[in-house]
C-alpha cells in the first residue's frame, strides 16, 4: 500500500535535505584539504597562482567525493529517521495506521532517485571534470620539484632508433599524453646513448612527438628543440588503457570504451566492473537507506539509541568493505564482473530488509 501524497513528500524533503546536508558538507571538507595541499604544492611553480588552484581544487573534488555518496546515503538517511522520530512524527504516522514499509517508500524512492541522477549526470561531469584537472596539473606541475609524488609512471619500448626507457610524472587521462618526461635512449647493442628531457610527450602511431625538448647525447653538449620525435612500436590503444582508470572514464562512454578495448585485444575487466558498479549504484543506496532505517526507528524514550546508531555505521563500514573486497576479486578475474559489483548491493538490501522484518513484524 502506497503512502498519501502529502506525507510522503513531506517524508521526501526530510531525507533530501538531511542527505544533501551530510554529502555537501563531506564536499567542503575535501575541496577546503585538497586547496590547502595544492597551495602546499604549488610553491614557487610558473602561473600556480591562488585562483588557479582553487579552480583546480574544484575540479578534483568531485571526482574524490564521489566516493562517500554511499555514506552520505546512509548517515543522512539515519539523520532524517532519527530526527522523525525524535519529535514523535513517526509514532504519530503509526497511531495513524502507517507502517514501516509506507514511511520508508519516500526514503527508498529519493535513494532510488539520487543513485540514478548520479550514475547519469554526476559520474559523467565529476569525471570530465577530473580529466581537466590533470591537464592543468600538467601544465603547472610538470617542470615544479615539488610535483614529485612518488608514482612516476615508466614505460619501456623497442623502436627503429633502439630500445628506450620513459619515465613520466603524470598522464593525461583518456589521452597518450605525459608530461615531465624524461627519456634514456640505447642503441641495439644496450649502450647507453642520450637522455631526453621534455615538457610533454604525445604517442602517435609509430612515433613519440615531444615538445619543448632538451637532448643530452653522451659525449656531446646537450641541445634544445621545440618538437622533437622518437620511433616507438607502442599501440595507442594500450598505452590510453594503462593510463587512464576506469573510474575517470564517464559511465556514458563505458560501453565504447569496453568496445574498442575489446577490439584491440585488450583486456576490458576493469571498465566491465566499473559500467557494472555504476548500475548497481541505486541499489546501493537503497541498502543504505535500509540498513539505516533498522538502526533509527526505535522510540527514543525506550533508549538505546546511541548504540543503535554505532551499529549502523558500523554495518555501512562492513557493508563498504565488503564491496570493496568483492570488487578487487572482479578486477582480478575471481569472479565475474557482475557478480563482484551486485553482490554487496543486494545482500545488503537483503540482510537490511531482513533486519526490518524481524524488528516490524517479527
Amino acid at each position: 500500500m502506497l503512502i498519501g501524497a502529502t506525507l510522503g513528500r513531506y517524508f521526501a524533503m526530510r531525507f533530501v535535505r538531511t542527505i544533501l546536508g551530510v554529502f555537501l558538507t563531506v564536499f567542503t571538507l575535501v575541496y577546503t584539504l585538497d586547496f590547502v595541499e595544492l597551495l602546499r604544492r604549488a610553491g614557487d611553480a610558473e602561473g600556480a597562482s591562488t585562483g588557479l588552484m582553487a579552480q583546480l581544487s574544484l575540479y578534483r573534488t568531485p571526482a574524490v567525493a564521489e566516493g562517500v555518496l554511499p555514506f552520505a546515503i546512509l548517515f543522512g538517511s539515519m539523520a532524517a529517521l532519527l530526527q522523525l522520530s525524535r519529535k514523535l512524527e513517526l509514532v504519530v504516522a503509526r497511531a495513524a495506521g502507517i507502517s514501516a514499509w509506507q514511511f520508508l517508500q519516500p526514503g527508498l524512492f529519493v535513494a532510488l532517485a539520487i543513485g540514478a541522477l548520479t550514475v547519469g549526470v554526476y559520474n559523467p561531469v565529476s569525471a570530465m571534470m577530473k580529466q581537466r584537472s590533470t591537464e592543468i596539473e600538467a601544465k603547472i606541475f610538470a617542470k615544479s620539484t615539488k610535483a614529485g609524488s612518488g608514482k612516476d609512471l615508466w614505460i619501456r619500448q623497442r623502436g627503429l632508433d633502439g630500445q628506450a626507457i620513459i619515465r613520466a610524472e603524470t598522464a593525461i587521462e583518456g589521452t597518450t599524453t605525459l608530461a615531465g618526461v624524461s627519456v634514456f635512449t640505447f642503441d641495439d647493442a644496450g649502450l647507453f646513448v642520450s637522455q631526453i628531457e621534455a615538457a610533454r610527450a604525445t604517442l602517435h602511431d609509430g612515433y613519440w612527438e615531444l615538445q619543448d625538448t632538451r637532448v643530452h647525447p653522451l659525449g656531446d653538449p646537450p641541445e634544445s628543440f621545440d618538437t622533437y620525435l622518437i620511433a616507438s612500436n607502442l599501440d595507442r590503444a594500450q598505452v590510453r588503457q594503462r593510463f587512464t582508470p576506469a573510474e575517470s572514464v564517464p559511465f556514458w562512454q563505458l560501453p565504447e570504451t569496453i568496445a574498442r578495448t575489446e577490439r584491440a585485444g585488450l583486456d576490458a575487466t576493469r571498465y566491465r566492473l566499473q559500467y557494472d558498479v555504476l548500475m548497481a549504484r541505486p541499489i546501493l543506496f537503497v541498502a543504505m537507506v535500509l540498513v539505516a532505517a533498522s538502526v533509527s526507528l526505535r522510540f527514543f524514550r525506550f533508549g538505546g539509541v546511541g548504540k543503535l546508531v554505532l551499529g549502523g555505521v558500523a554495518a555501512g563500514f562492513l557493508l563498504y568493505v565488503a564491496r570493496q573486497v568483492m570488487e578487487g576479486l572482479g578486477a582480478s578475474g575471481i569472479v565475474t564482473p557482475t557478480v563482484a559489483a551486485w553482490f554487496p548491493a543486494v545482500v545488503g538490501s537483503l540482510l537490511g530488509t531482513l533486519t526490518l522484518l524481524y524488528q516490524e513484524d517479527g
